[in-house]
């Protein structure tokens, strides 16, 4: 985040164009720092002297520090040391700005100074930032008497750089009570607390959609159903990572389904955290207030179920029947359960579905989601147990639903599955189950 930041100031300063600044951010993520750069960013050598250790390398044809020990400049305990910062991603910016600009490391020491001040930047929330280190400069962009709101934002840009790309930023939080979007997904948390997760989009401009291309890793090019459906699992993440947090507080919270809305209006008492996502401008919606209305009507997701006759399973290891109202955790689990084998013979969008269709097709696994609307995954699990008390299911789960998880082994449920997916985990516990 530091690069994009302290970039976006040298550019509103005329320090660096846009096309300079467009190919750091782009080759930052690749390049390895020279130990010159860091040397002298570290204050251990001057530009100077930095020059004289390059024209030794060159007459001696030898590495930079092998070089500067011989020469006496450096000792290998600093080579070392300089060694293990070669992916700082502050260094790597620092050495590309002076390699395409005509900025000396002393003129950027000179602005990153001037930037301090005019964000009112301590010294220690400056090397956070340097470091991108979320948790350390969260303080200076979300201002909250809630802690919870620093909290999320935190696991949500955390998700995205896991995700989605380490090229975006933050501006600071406005509270507000009503937000007009174009598209908008959310996951409701209700329990001891109220907390609403949405990520939102004012216009239509394709922040949804790169979000949701990274969480499904394959493009989405508009905001459909697949979109709204993939965004809304990248929430459940987050949501479930924040939910096992307040777990250990004593919190008891419950995950409700995502949904997605369009052209509406969220209303209540809620925080607007902006997102610079490469070139989207993208919202991250927090409300810890009961009262937050996300929209009036949601888009439908998780539909076109796939179900497969007898006639049609094939010669598989195993028949499975897929229960989940995210249609991409479907496909995904259908792509690894068919690459290990077996046959996947129905899938069912809730738990109401699931019930049918296990009575239908009698699969000898079921995978069954825990956060379902209609139905959810409890509720299905033992209705199908008392169809057939020998039926052999696998819990679909997410962080922070952990009481449930114990809850579904406690009724008959044979393993659990985590989000987001893992094609080993998947292929172990089904083997394990078919035993």
């Amino acid at each position: 985040m530091f690069s994009q930041l302290f970039g976006r100031y040298l550019v509103k300063r005329e320090l660096l164009n846009e096309e300079d600044y467009k190919a750091i951010i782009a080759e930052q993520m690749t390049v390895r720092v020279k130990l010159g750069t860091i040397a002298v960013t570290r204050g251990i050598l001057s530009e100077e002297q930095v020059e004289e250790i390059n024209v030794l390398q060159k007459s001696e044809d030898k590495r930079f520090g092998d070089v500067a020990v011989a020469h006496g400049y450096l000792t290998d305990e600093q080579v070392v040391s300089l060694l293990k910062e070669q992916g700082n991603p502050y260094l790597q910016f620092v050495q590309l700005l002076t390699d395409l600009t005509d900025l000396s490391n002393s003129d950027i020491e000179r602005e990153l100074a001037a930037f301090q001040k005019e964000n009112g930047l301590s010294n220690h929330e400056m090397e956070a930032l340097k470091q991108d280190d979320i948790d350390g400069i969260l303080p200076v962009f979300v201002v909250s008497s809630k802690s919870y709101v620093q909290d999320i934002t935190g696991l949500v840009t955390r998700n995205i750089t896991r995700f989605v790309s380490r090229d975006f930023y933050i501006e600071k939080a406005k509270r507000v009570s009503e937000y007009n979007y174009a598209n908008f997904a959310c996951q409701e948390l209700a329990g001891n607390d109220s907390v609403f997760i949405g990520l939102g989009e004012a216009t239509d401009n394709g922040a949804l959609a790169r979000v949701a291309s990274g969480f499904a890793k394959k493009e989405i090019k508009e905001i459909s159903e697949d979109a709204f459906d993939a965004v809304g699992e990248f929430i459940n993440v987050t949501s479930g990572i924040f939910a096992s947090a307040l777990s250990t507080r004593k919190v008891e919270i419950d995950m409700e389904p995502p949904l997605g809305f369009k052209n509406q209006t969220a209303k209540g008492d809620f925080y607007v955290i902006p997102v610079y996502l490469e070139q989207y401008r993208l919202d991250i919606i927090i409300s810890v207030n009961a009262d937050f209305v996300a929209g009036e009507k949601p888009e439908k997701t998780g539909s076109v179920v796939k179900t497969v006759t007898d006639a049609e399973a094939g010669t598989g290891n195993a028949n499975i029947l897929i229960v989940d109202d995210s249609r991409m955790s479907r496909e995904m689990l259908r792509n690894i359960l068919e690459k290990a084998g077996y046959n996947v013979v129905g899938e069912a969008a809730n738990g109401e579905e699931g019930v049918e269709a296990y009575k239908k097709l009698k699969p000898d696994v079921v995978t069954m989601d825990i956060t379902m609307p209609q139905k959810d995954g409890l509720q299905a699990l033992k209705e199908i147990l008392a169809f057939d008390a020998d039926a052999r299911i696998v819990m679909i789960t997410a962080a922070g639903q952990q009481d449930k998880l114990i809850q579904a082994l406690k009724e008959g449920a044979k393993r659990f599955i985590n989000k987001p997916f893992n094609e080993v985990e998947i292929t172990v516990n089904i083997k394990d189950v078919l035993k």
